[in-house]
């Protein structure tokens, strides 16, 4: 429209100089005035045929520049929907992270290496943002956080929807937000942690959830490309979404495995309390050293407890003694009594079902196998768990944890006696020692 505006007010433009030439010519003659005339008429209607091929070539120019800018969008805006159904993560600029976390003061909880807060994304959506500090630390649990998750899509895994690096500074992993908090305030009794979510799941909630965890780990053993050890498997490390279903996160630990390899050596890292006995005796480690984890926190959703407490007996040493659950639970069986293993908060609003109970205690019992060749491949356990395979009562296990409790207990008195691996849930990080001493290599220290 803009162009045939154009051209007609420049025709109209030429018509009028010619018709002021005709008219100079009647009235004029051929005085100097009228070639005066004519010259500055013939200038302006030269200008006009310039001004017009001028502004086509702009206008071909412009409509060219404009298709190109109109096909970058629509591909970037297919690029964002391809990444967004392929669940590649998207870039964020620091700016974005520090204005979705309102300045980072929403805490939610805080790690050895990392702390999380809540932020709101600028199209409102709600997410869970993991600051990982520290330069060498911080790249290492970066990197193998992001390989881990960055391409798994699983309906019980965290998915990861964005990252964030600052040249020299911490890095960010911004991950959908779940509301219900970790399962370790839904299964243990509450202390010191009334602002956090949390209550008591009932026992078909907790059935269902030893399910869903079970899915996620077989996901990410069996049906991934690369086999994806998570290696910090915890209460802490399983999420409740608002349908109380499990979501695993936290895989800042985490190891891709080849289909060839049958064991990974590393460091010791971990959960105190959830590391398999392969791992701190240097023999390497493999998707079965995440069943022993599994099979921990299976016994700890059972009972409503820490799988090793310290119960006190007065203010003296003497006094301490430690006590190891899954012995409890393995005692319990043998003797038929196996309903008082189960958490009383469950037992008191009734609706447990003891085939149930002793179907889950099983499996834990085998996953807890000292030895990791007698342990159940995941997609095994899931079948258990449904009811799918029929399995056998699991094998006495020598529980060399006790022994390693009884060692800390007679060191108690010795300050300077760093204590035993599997006491409690705090992580830990050490150089794998010499396999000449096994005992040495469970003492750890907190990182």
């Amino acid at each position: 429209m803009e162009d045939q505006k154009a051209n007609w007010i420049g025709c109209s433009s030429v018509l009028a100089l010619i018709t002021v030439i005709a008219v100079a010519r009647a009235t004029l003659r051929l005085s100097k005035a009228f070639y005066l005339v004519v010259g500055v008429d013939v200038a302006l209607i030269l200008s006009v045929f310039v001004w017009l091929v001028v502004r086509r070539h702009y206008n071909h120019r412009r409509v060219l520049l404009e298709s190109r800018l109109a096909e970058g969008r629509e591909l970037r805006i297919e690029y964002s929907f391809l990444r967004k159904v392929a669940g590649v993560p998207t870039k964020f600029r620091y700016k974005e992270i520090e204005e979705a976390t309102d300045g980072f003061q929403a805490l939610l909880g805080r790690g050895a290496s990392a702390s999380v807060f809540k932020g709101i994304l600028s199209d409102g959506t709600a997410v869970a943002v993991k600051r990982i500090d520290g330069q060498e630390r911080g790249e290492k649990e970066f990197r193998s956080e992001v390989s881990a998750i960055a391409s798994v899509q699983h309906m019980n895994l965290v998915r990861l929807i964005g990252y964030c690096c600052v040249p020299s500074g911490p890095r960010f992993l911004i991950y959908e937000f779940i509301q219900n908090g970790s399962l370790d305030c839904w299964i243990f009794p509450k202390s010191g942690r009334r602002s956090r979510p949390g209550g008591c799941l009932s026992w078909d909630q907790r059935y269902r959830v030893a399910l869903d965890v079970a899915k996620a780990l077989s996901y990410l053993h069996h049906d991934c490309r690369s086999c994806v050890l998570h290696l910090d498997v915890k209460p802490e490390n399983i999420l409740i979404d608002e349908n109380y279903r499990a979501v695993v996160t936290d895989f800042g630990l985490s190891k891709l495995m080849g289909k060839d390899e049958s064991r990974v050596v590393t460091t010791i890292r971990g959960t105190r309390g959830y590391l398999a006995p392969e791992w701190l005796l240097e023999h390497g480690i493999s998707e079965k050293s995440d069943i022993y984890s599994y099979g921990m926190v299976l016994l700890e959703m059972i009972g409503g407890q820490r799988n090793v407490c310290l119960i006190e007996k007065g203010n003296s040493r003497a006094g301490r003694k430690w006590r190891y659950f899954p012995k409890i639970v393995a005692e319990k069986l043998r003797e038929g009594r196996l309903m008082e293993a189960v958490d009383r908060r469950l037992l008191a609003d009734g609706g447990v079902d003891e085939r149930e109970v002793r179907r889950l205690v099983f499996v834990a019992l085998w996953c807890i196998q000292e030895r990791a060749r007698l342990r159940p491949s995941m997609a095994r356990v899931v079948e258990m768990l449904e009811g799918r395979v029929a399995f056998d009562e699991p094998p006495d296990t020598a529980m060399i944890v006790v022994d390693l409790l009884s060692v800390d207990e007679e060191e108690q008195n010795n300050p300077n006696c760093p204590k035993v691996a599997g006491l409690t849930a705090h992580t830990v990080e050490s150089n794998v020692a010499s396999s000449s001493n096994s005992f040495a290599m469970s003492v750890l220290s907190p990182r």
